[in-house]
């Protein structure tokens, strides 16, 4: 790894000043290799949500492991804490919401079906329990005080053994339409993350920007969105630009992921492009690093991800990177579409 992608130091280890001083100087390098005045950059300012996953700093949701995230994010810079709904009706709510005040920061949740409880299935039984853990996800959502419920609503976050059938799409788009009108009774946004169909792990339902508008037309609900991920796109879009820019006004949700899962800026994703086609849609909604390594195992995902290589050790590092690379990034981005 090469030093710029250690310039921030141990952060839950730093002093702020210290903090403070290692980011204006990184974030100077990444304006200055885009190409942009740093005074005009730095004079930019925006409301998106800056969000990180709490996978990048713990492996589950106990109130040591919440405050311990918690911690990490805000000393990052962030503002928005994104958590998996997994077995939500166990999780303590109201230990979860005190974490989140003390740290000031805004929760979002997130959820991939299992294959016993997955909507996209044409076997009503299956399609019950599916829907039945979508509405626990939404109550833990808003009981914390989340506006976003984002992620593999719409299937199991699993291997198929074929394409989708036209029942299994059909009943997905009926179970998240009844979702999206009771989260609009609690304010949550309801966003359809697309997902790769590689490998071992994910979704034969929504593999691009393409299909997931094609499930938002069908849908027809003012409260679906889309939710891409750049880890995802670099795999299955011929364009991120392009994507982007078909989702429009019905991207609700970010996610920032670099192709290996690592560094921001280390590996293949077009940053650049990506953020400046977001500037163009006149993007809103958060903006969320997702990362993940061996370093942090969770029992519910790290196996369905196939998080089996040690990527990095440092959570403090690497969200402190990710903080400033995006911060630079978007502000870079904005000052280019207004200069366009």
């Amino acid at each position: 790894m090469s030093a710029s992608f250690r310039s921030c130091g141990r952060l839950l280890d730093s002093q702020a000043c210290q903090l403070s001083l290692a980011k204006v100087k990184q974030r100077s390098r990444i304006v200055a290799a885009a190409g942009f005045n740093r005074a005009a950059v730095q004079g930019v300012q925006y409301t998106n949500p800056m969000g990180v996953h709490s996978l990048v700093f713990v492996g589950d949701w106990t109130e040591v492991s919440a405050r311990a995230a918690a911690t990490g994010a805000q000393a990052a810079g962030f503002d928005l804490l994104e958590l998996a709904a997994f077995n939500a009706d166990r999780v303590d709510v109201e230990m979860t919401k005190q974490v989140f005040a003390e740290h000031s920061l805004q929760p979002a949740c997130s959820l991939g079906l299992s294959p016993e409880a997955d909507i996209n299935s044409a076997d009503k039984d299956v399609v019950a329990r599916g829907a039945a853990e979508l509405d626990r996800a939404l109550t833990f959502a808003a009981g914390i005080g989340a506006r976003h419920l984002r992620g593999v609503l719409y299937s199991a976050l699993a291997k198929y053994p074929g394409p989708p059938s036209r029942e299994g799409r059909a009943n997905a788009i009926a179970e998240i339409c009844k979702l999206a009108d009771k989260a609009a009774d609690k304010g949550v946004k309801v966003s359809l993350e697309v997902v790769n169909r590689q490998g071992l792990y994910e979704t034969n339902l929504l593999n691009t920007a393409a299909q997931a508008m094609e499930f938002l037309a069908d849908a027809n609900h003012p409260n679906i969105f889309v939710h891409l991920d750049t880890y995802h796109l670099n795999v299955e879009e011929v364009s991120l630009v392009q994507a982007v820019r078909l989702c429009g006004d019905r991207l609700g949700y970010m996610h920032i992921g670099e192709s290996h899962r690592g560094y921001l800026g280390s590996g293949s994703v077009d940053y650049g492009s990506l953020f400046r086609a977001l500037a163009d849609i006149k993007y809103s909604g958060p903006i969320t690093f997702e990362s993940f390594s061996s370093a942090v195992v969770s029992p519910n995902l790290s196996n369905n991800l196939c998080v089996w290589r040690n990527l990095w050790s440092d959570s403090g590092d690497l969200s402190a990177h990710a903080h400033t690379y995006i911060d630079a990034m978007w502000r870079a981005a904005l000052v280019a579409a207004r200069q366009a």
